[in-house]
Protein backbone atom coordinates (compact mmCIF):
# COMPACT_ATOMS: atom_id res chain seq x y z
CA UNK A 1 0.00 0.00 0.00
CA UNK A 2 1.46 3.62 -1.10
CA UNK A 3 0.85 6.79 0.12
CA UNK A 4 -2.36 8.50 -0.24
CA UNK A 5 -1.19 12.01 -2.08
CA UNK A 6 -4.04 13.92 -0.46
CA UNK A 7 -2.89 12.63 2.99
CA UNK A 8 0.76 13.48 2.38
CA UNK A 9 -0.06 17.34 1.69
CA UNK A 10 -2.14 17.27 4.91
CA UNK A 11 0.33 15.96 6.83
CA UNK A 12 2.61 18.33 5.49
CA UNK A 13 0.83 20.96 6.09
CA UNK A 14 0.48 20.05 9.52
CA UNK A 15 3.98 20.09 9.92
CA UNK A 16 4.30 23.44 9.03
CA UNK A 17 1.49 24.97 10.59
CA UNK A 18 2.96 23.60 14.37
CA UNK A 19 5.18 25.19 16.01
CA UNK A 20 6.19 22.47 19.06
CA UNK A 21 6.93 19.17 17.55
CA UNK A 22 7.54 15.92 19.60
CA UNK A 23 8.77 12.95 17.31
CA UNK A 24 9.04 9.75 19.29
CA UNK A 25 10.32 5.99 17.80
CA UNK A 26 10.70 2.48 19.04
CA UNK A 27 12.16 0.62 21.77
CA UNK A 28 15.57 -0.99 20.99
CA UNK A 29 15.80 1.58 18.23
CA UNK A 30 17.45 0.55 14.92
CA UNK A 31 19.34 2.70 12.14
CA UNK A 32 15.95 3.32 10.49
CA UNK A 33 14.23 4.27 13.69
CA UNK A 34 17.03 6.74 14.78
CA UNK A 35 17.70 7.81 10.84
CA UNK A 36 14.08 9.04 10.57
CA UNK A 37 13.72 10.51 13.96
CA UNK A 38 16.86 12.33 13.01
CA UNK A 39 16.26 13.17 9.68
CA UNK A 40 12.61 14.65 10.68
CA UNK A 41 13.47 16.52 13.38
CA UNK A 42 16.60 17.90 11.99
CA UNK A 43 15.38 19.42 9.03
CA UNK A 44 11.89 20.76 10.94
CA UNK A 45 14.39 22.38 13.28
CA UNK A 46 15.79 24.04 9.76
CA UNK A 47 12.32 25.92 9.76
CA UNK A 48 12.49 27.30 13.00
CA UNK A 49 10.15 24.59 14.82
CA UNK A 50 11.05 23.93 18.25
CA UNK A 51 11.50 19.98 18.14
CA UNK A 52 11.73 17.36 20.89
CA UNK A 53 13.00 13.97 19.64
CA UNK A 54 12.31 11.11 22.24
CA UNK A 55 13.69 6.95 22.19
CA UNK A 56 12.76 5.68 25.52
CA UNK A 57 16.31 3.25 25.47
CA UNK A 58 18.04 6.45 24.08
CA UNK A 59 20.67 5.52 21.16
CA UNK A 60 22.81 2.97 20.99
CA UNK A 61 26.78 3.60 20.92
CA UNK A 62 27.34 2.66 17.59
CA UNK A 63 24.80 5.06 15.87
CA UNK A 64 26.39 8.18 17.91
CA UNK A 65 28.40 9.15 15.26
CA UNK A 66 25.09 10.93 13.94
CA UNK A 67 25.37 14.52 14.13
CA UNK A 68 22.07 15.52 16.75
CA UNK A 69 22.14 11.94 18.57
CA UNK A 70 23.24 14.17 21.68
CA UNK A 71 19.85 15.97 20.87
CA UNK A 72 17.92 12.68 21.43
CA UNK A 73 15.92 12.48 25.08
CA UNK A 74 14.23 9.63 26.90
CA UNK A 75 11.35 11.94 28.03
CA UNK A 76 8.66 14.32 27.14
CA UNK A 77 8.82 17.99 28.20
CA UNK A 78 5.86 20.05 28.26
CA UNK A 79 3.28 20.08 25.75
CA UNK A 80 3.01 20.15 21.93
CA UNK A 81 1.76 21.30 18.79
CA UNK A 82 1.86 18.02 16.97
CA UNK A 83 2.86 14.31 18.26
CA UNK A 84 4.72 12.39 15.50
CA UNK A 85 5.81 8.55 15.36
CA UNK A 86 8.69 7.26 13.14
CA UNK A 87 8.99 3.45 12.42
CA UNK A 88 6.40 1.86 14.49
CA UNK A 89 3.41 -0.24 13.90
CA UNK A 90 1.86 0.47 17.33
CA UNK A 91 2.21 2.92 20.09
CA UNK A 92 3.32 0.67 22.42
CA UNK A 93 6.35 0.36 20.48
CA UNK A 94 7.21 3.18 21.81
CA UNK A 95 7.94 1.86 24.79
CA UNK A 96 5.18 3.82 27.02
CA UNK A 97 6.50 7.17 26.54
CA UNK A 98 3.04 8.93 26.42
CA UNK A 99 0.69 8.43 28.71
CA UNK A 100 -2.40 6.07 27.22
CA UNK A 101 -4.96 9.03 26.33
CA UNK A 102 -2.80 11.27 24.28
CA UNK A 103 -3.72 11.62 20.72
CA UNK A 104 -0.71 10.71 18.38
CA UNK A 105 -1.38 13.11 15.35
CA UNK A 106 0.89 11.58 12.93
CA UNK A 107 2.30 7.90 12.78
CA UNK A 108 5.04 7.87 9.52
CA UNK A 109 6.10 4.06 8.96
CA UNK A 110 6.49 1.16 6.80
CA UNK A 111 5.45 -2.09 8.55
CA UNK A 112 2.91 -4.39 6.94
CA UNK A 113 1.50 -4.63 10.70
CA UNK A 114 1.28 -1.08 11.27
CA UNK A 115 -2.31 -0.40 12.76
CA UNK A 116 -3.23 2.46 11.57
CA UNK A 117 -3.14 4.44 15.45
CA UNK A 118 -2.51 8.19 14.73
CA UNK A 119 -5.01 10.69 13.43
CA UNK A 120 -2.93 10.74 10.32
CA UNK A 121 -1.70 8.20 9.06
CA UNK A 122 1.41 7.69 6.44
CA UNK A 123 1.93 3.68 5.98
CA UNK A 124 3.92 2.78 3.10
CA UNK A 125 4.15 -0.74 2.94
CA UNK A 126 6.33 -0.52 0.03
CA UNK A 127 8.93 1.44 1.43
CA UNK A 128 12.42 -0.08 2.10
CA UNK A 129 12.50 2.00 5.32
CA UNK A 130 10.84 4.64 7.03
CA UNK A 131 13.57 7.05 5.87
CA UNK A 132 12.06 6.42 2.28
CA UNK A 133 8.59 8.33 3.66
CA UNK A 134 10.35 10.80 5.75
CA UNK A 135 12.30 12.07 2.40
CA UNK A 136 8.60 12.17 0.40
CA UNK A 137 7.27 14.50 3.54
CA UNK A 138 10.61 16.88 3.49
CA UNK A 139 10.43 17.28 -0.20
CA UNK A 140 6.79 18.16 -0.27
CA UNK A 141 7.37 20.89 2.37
CA UNK A 142 10.47 21.82 0.06
CA UNK A 143 13.17 21.39 3.35
CA UNK A 144 16.56 22.08 2.38
CA UNK A 145 18.89 18.82 3.49
CA UNK A 146 21.49 19.81 5.82
CA UNK A 147 24.32 18.05 6.14
CA UNK A 148 23.12 16.18 9.36
CA UNK A 149 19.89 15.42 7.86
CA UNK A 150 21.27 13.93 4.80
CA UNK A 151 23.32 11.70 7.32
CA UNK A 152 20.83 10.69 9.26
CA UNK A 153 18.21 9.64 6.31
CA UNK A 154 20.90 7.62 4.07
CA UNK A 155 21.63 6.01 7.11
CA UNK A 156 17.69 4.98 7.72
CA UNK A 157 18.18 3.06 3.68
CA UNK A 158 21.57 1.66 4.72
CA UNK A 159 20.48 -0.11 7.94
CA UNK A 160 16.94 -1.10 7.12
CA UNK A 161 18.01 -2.86 3.65
CA UNK A 162 21.32 -4.22 5.33
CA UNK A 163 23.20 -2.15 2.04
CA UNK A 164 20.87 -2.86 -0.22
CA UNK A 165 20.74 -6.40 -0.30
CA UNK A 166 16.87 -6.60 0.83
CA UNK A 167 14.10 -8.32 -0.81
CA UNK A 168 12.71 -4.76 0.20
CA UNK A 169 15.39 -2.02 -2.12
CA UNK A 170 13.15 -0.75 -4.99
CA UNK A 171 14.64 1.78 -7.41
CA UNK A 172 13.24 4.02 -5.39
CA UNK A 173 15.29 3.52 -2.47
CA UNK A 174 18.29 3.32 -4.60
CA UNK A 175 17.38 6.62 -6.65
CA UNK A 176 16.49 8.15 -2.64
CA UNK A 177 20.08 6.96 -1.77
CA UNK A 178 21.89 8.20 -5.30
CA UNK A 179 19.97 11.77 -4.32
CA UNK A 180 21.40 11.95 -0.77
CA UNK A 181 25.15 10.99 -1.94
CA UNK A 182 24.91 13.82 -4.40
CA UNK A 183 23.80 15.72 -1.53
CA UNK A 184 27.04 15.25 0.46
CA UNK A 185 26.20 11.72 2.09
CA UNK A 186 29.39 9.75 2.51
CA UNK A 187 28.10 6.36 1.82
CA UNK A 188 30.82 4.35 2.30
CA UNK A 189 31.23 6.31 6.03
CA UNK A 190 27.75 5.09 6.98
CA UNK A 191 28.04 1.85 5.54
CA UNK A 192 31.12 1.02 7.59
CA UNK A 193 29.80 2.87 10.67
CA UNK A 194 26.43 1.47 10.91
CA UNK A 195 26.84 -2.66 9.56
CA UNK A 196 30.86 -3.33 9.68
CA UNK A 197 32.26 -1.31 12.54
CA UNK A 198 31.63 -3.32 15.99
CA UNK A 199 33.03 -2.84 19.69
CA UNK A 200 35.09 -4.86 21.32
CA UNK A 201 32.02 -6.07 23.49
CA UNK A 202 29.75 -6.79 20.94
CA UNK A 203 32.74 -8.99 19.19
CA UNK A 204 32.54 -10.80 22.47
CA UNK A 205 28.85 -11.11 22.95
CA UNK A 206 28.42 -12.64 19.46
CA UNK A 207 31.14 -15.33 20.98
CA UNK A 208 28.32 -16.18 23.56
CA UNK A 209 25.54 -16.24 21.21
CA UNK A 210 27.30 -18.34 18.68
CA UNK A 211 28.42 -21.00 21.49
CA UNK A 212 24.59 -21.43 22.16
CA UNK A 213 23.65 -21.44 18.73
CA UNK A 214 21.06 -24.48 17.85
CA UNK A 215 19.63 -25.68 14.40
CA UNK A 216 16.66 -27.74 13.50
CA UNK A 217 16.26 -28.51 9.67
CA UNK A 218 15.37 -24.99 8.38
CA UNK A 219 15.55 -23.36 11.73
CA UNK A 220 18.24 -21.78 13.91
CA UNK A 221 18.02 -19.83 16.75
CA UNK A 222 20.21 -18.87 19.67
CA UNK A 223 19.94 -17.20 23.70
CA UNK A 224 21.37 -14.30 24.82
CA UNK A 225 21.15 -14.22 29.15
CA UNK A 226 21.37 -10.86 30.81
CA UNK A 227 24.57 -13.09 32.44
CA UNK A 228 25.88 -13.11 29.31
CA UNK A 229 25.83 -9.52 28.76
CA UNK A 230 27.35 -8.56 31.59
CA UNK A 231 30.47 -11.16 31.21
CA UNK A 232 31.90 -9.14 27.98
CA UNK A 233 30.78 -5.57 29.27
CA UNK A 234 28.46 -5.11 26.90
CA UNK A 235 25.76 -2.03 27.86
CA UNK A 236 22.86 -2.34 25.51
CA UNK A 237 19.92 -4.36 25.68
CA UNK A 238 19.97 -5.82 22.31
CA UNK A 239 22.09 -8.82 20.45
CA UNK A 240 24.89 -6.35 18.77
CA UNK A 241 22.98 -7.22 15.20
CA UNK A 242 24.06 -10.95 15.86
CA UNK A 243 20.76 -12.00 14.15
CA UNK A 244 22.13 -11.49 10.33
CA UNK A 245 24.44 -13.52 11.58
CA UNK A 246 22.40 -16.39 12.46
CA UNK A 247 20.25 -15.44 9.26
CA UNK A 248 23.52 -15.94 6.90
CA UNK A 249 24.20 -19.27 7.63
CA UNK A 250 23.69 -21.89 4.43
CA UNK A 251 20.17 -23.97 4.60
CA UNK A 252 18.27 -21.81 7.31
CA UNK A 253 15.06 -20.55 6.35
CA UNK A 254 14.12 -18.57 9.38
CA UNK A 255 16.74 -17.58 12.28
CA UNK A 256 15.62 -16.42 15.54
CA UNK A 257 17.30 -14.72 18.36
CA UNK A 258 15.66 -14.58 22.06
CA UNK A 259 17.81 -11.68 24.53
CA UNK A 260 16.99 -11.90 28.16
CA UNK A 261 16.14 -8.69 29.40
CA UNK A 262 16.24 -7.14 33.13
CA UNK A 263 12.15 -6.38 33.09
CA UNK A 264 11.36 -9.86 32.66
CA UNK A 265 10.62 -9.58 29.32
CA UNK A 266 12.61 -11.65 26.89
CA UNK A 267 13.38 -9.69 23.28
CA UNK A 268 12.89 -11.69 20.16
CA UNK A 269 13.87 -10.87 17.17
CA UNK A 270 13.14 -13.30 13.39
CA UNK A 271 14.65 -13.65 10.30
CA UNK A 272 13.44 -15.43 7.07
CA UNK A 273 13.88 -15.79 3.78
CA UNK A 274 12.24 -15.37 1.01
CA UNK A 275 8.58 -17.01 0.53
CA UNK A 276 8.73 -17.24 4.36
CA UNK A 277 5.90 -14.62 6.29
CA UNK A 278 7.23 -14.03 10.05
CA UNK A 279 5.22 -11.24 10.28
CA UNK A 280 1.87 -12.81 11.68
CA UNK A 281 4.10 -14.93 14.77
CA UNK A 282 5.22 -11.75 15.85
CA UNK A 283 2.24 -9.81 15.59
CA UNK A 284 0.65 -12.68 17.74
CA UNK A 285 3.04 -12.23 20.50
CA UNK A 286 2.26 -8.45 20.49
CA UNK A 287 5.10 -7.60 18.10
CA UNK A 288 5.19 -6.75 14.53
CA UNK A 289 7.32 -6.06 11.66
CA UNK A 290 7.84 -7.25 8.59
CA UNK A 291 7.55 -10.39 6.13
CA UNK A 292 11.25 -10.97 6.54
CA UNK A 293 12.16 -9.39 9.53
CA UNK A 294 9.80 -9.27 12.78
CA UNK A 295 10.38 -8.40 16.32
CA UNK A 296 8.76 -8.64 19.78
CA UNK A 297 9.31 -7.98 23.80
CA UNK A 298 7.02 -11.24 25.27
CA UNK A 299 6.76 -11.43 28.72
CA UNK A 300 8.44 -14.56 30.64
CA UNK A 301 11.44 -16.50 31.21
CA UNK A 302 13.90 -17.15 28.40
CA UNK A 303 13.14 -20.84 28.68
CA UNK A 304 9.29 -20.37 28.68
CA UNK A 305 9.39 -17.40 25.73
CA UNK A 306 11.92 -19.72 23.88
CA UNK A 307 9.66 -22.66 23.48
CA UNK A 308 6.23 -20.78 23.13
CA UNK A 309 8.54 -18.84 20.10
CA UNK A 310 9.66 -22.22 18.26
CA UNK A 311 6.40 -24.03 18.10
CA UNK A 312 4.50 -21.03 17.10
CA UNK A 313 7.07 -20.59 14.34
CA UNK A 314 7.49 -24.11 13.31
CA UNK A 315 4.16 -24.48 11.27
CA UNK A 316 5.92 -21.30 8.93
CA UNK A 317 8.39 -24.34 7.79
CA UNK A 318 6.18 -27.71 7.62
CA UNK A 319 3.61 -25.51 5.57
CA UNK A 320 6.64 -24.26 3.32
CA UNK A 321 7.77 -28.15 2.94
CA UNK A 322 3.99 -28.99 2.38
CA UNK A 323 3.34 -26.33 -0.11
CA UNK A 324 6.61 -27.82 -1.78
CA UNK A 325 5.94 -31.00 -2.06
CA UNK A 326 2.93 -30.01 -3.59
CA UNK A 327 3.98 -28.04 -6.40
Amino acid sequence: MSIDKALLQQAGGELLASQRVLIISHIHPDGDAIGSLLGLGLALETLGKDVTMVLADGIPGSFRYLNGSSRVVSHLDGTYDMICVVDCSDRERTGNVLPAETVIDLNIDHHATNLNFARLNLVDTQAAAAAEIVIDILRHIAVQFSPAVVEALLTGLVTDTIGFRTSSTTPKTLRLAADLMEAGGDLSKIYRLSLITRSYEAARLWGAGLTNIQREGGLTWTTLTREDRQAVNYPGRDDADLINVLSSVDGIDIALIFIEQSNGNVKVSWRAQPGFDVSQVALSFGGGGHAAASGAEISGSLQQVRDRVLEATRPLLNHQNLASEQS
